[in-house]
């Protein structure tokens, strides 16, 4: 079952609204050739904040994911495309229904 999870939340430096979203939208591809990585959601939660949630099935899919090609990614860009550094948060999934097929 998938009790682990992260959420990152990012905030845009002001006029990098765009590329953030295209980095994130970028991202998709690299989740998906994470193995250990089931569930991948890229957010915008305001004109200038954005999110990452994603969920593994144990602590050692979710230890791979931080140290994978997005986490290494997102901390190279961080300094050009961030007002902030990445909220990295790990957070455990209560309950989960998924009846959506993968786009």
């Amino acid at each position: 079952m998938i009790k682990f999870a992260l959420f990152v939340r990012l905030e845009a430096k002001p006029g990098k609204e765009s590329e953030v979203q295209e980095f994130l939208e970028a991202g998709l591809a690299m989740a998906r050739d994470e193995k250990t990585t089931p569930i991948w959601f890229a957010l915008r939660l305001s004109p200038t904040t954005f999110g990452i949630f994603d969920a593994f099935e144990d602590e050692a899919g979710r230890q791979a994911h931080l140290t994978g090609p997005i986490a290494q990614a997102l901390m190279a860009k961080a300094p050009e495309l961030f007002a902030s550094p990445p909220s990295i948060e790990p957070i455990e999934v209560l309950g989960l229904k998924n009846t959506a097929a993968t786009a």
